[in-house]
C-alpha cells in the first residue's frame, strides 16, 4: 500500500459513534476505514472473479468442452 494519504471528512457524530462501538478492536477511526474499504475491495475482487468464471465456463460450453 502507498504511504500517500488523503484527507476525508466525516460528520463528527457519525466518528464518535463508531469510535465508541469498535474503538477496542481499531485504535482509530481511519483504521477502521482501512479495514472496511479493504475489505469491501477484497469482495469486489471475489465478485469479480466469479463473473469471469461464469464467462469462462460459457465461452467452454459453446466450444463444446463442456
Amino acid at each position: 500500500m502507498s504511504s500517500d494519504v488523503r484527507e476525508v471528512r466525516l460528520p463528527a457524530e457519525l466518528c464518535i459513534d463508531a469510535e465508541r462501538r469498535f474503538g477496542a478492536r481499531f485504535g482509530s477511526v481511519e483504521e477502521l476505514l482501512v479495514h472496511v474499504l479493504q475489505e469491501l475491495l477484497r469482495d469486489k475482487a471475489a465478485q469479480m472473479d466469479e463473473s469471469e468464471r461464469r464467462v469462462i465456463e460459457q465461452r467452454l460450453k459453446d466450444l463444446g468442452y463442456i
